[in-house]
């Protein structure tokens, strides 16, 4: 069977859609950011301190989508920034107290939207599905 046949790429994008936005849902409820602003905080507490331009490489974005996040979180006081010692053209940035607690606050919210996930697919899947994501967004890094 191809996937053109079985519509794949809507089904993917379907499924993608419905999964974000629940999860914004519940991490907006809870922390009152969303799921892309969760994205920065996250990169950004795993190796503080670091450049808007890693984060953006991460997020697989371009540096002005993510300058744009940054100055949210910025004025949100979940992050605070300083001048790069290697570059003084680069900014560092480093999460607050308040970002901390953000974060700490959506491990439910997402600890549900995988609970889900894992209510439909047995483990073997999950595994099957993680490497299929996997080699599909490689393919299209590729291009």
């Amino acid at each position: 069977m191809s996937a053109s046949r079985t519509r794949l790429y809507h089904r993917l994008q379907l499924a993608a859609h419905r999964v974000q936005k629940s999860a914004d849902r519940a991490v907006l409820q809870a922390a009152e950011i969303t799921t892309a602003q969760a994205a920065v905080l996250a990169i950004v507490a795993a190796d503080q301190p670091v450049t808007q331009r890693v984060v953006a490489d991460r997020l697989g974005l371009n540096e002005s989508a993510v300058t744009a996040m940054v100055s949210r979180l910025l004025r949100m006081s979940l992050l605070e920034r300083e001048r790069d010692d290697a570059d003084a053209r680069a900014w560092r940035l480093c999460l607050t107290e308040a970002g901390r607690a953000a974060l700490k606050r959506i491990e439910k919210p997402f600890r549900r939207v995988n609970e889900i996930i894992e209510s439909v697919l047995d483990p073997d899947e999950i595994a099957r599905l993680a490497d299929y994501l996997g080699r599909i967004g490689a393919a299209f890094d590729e291009r």
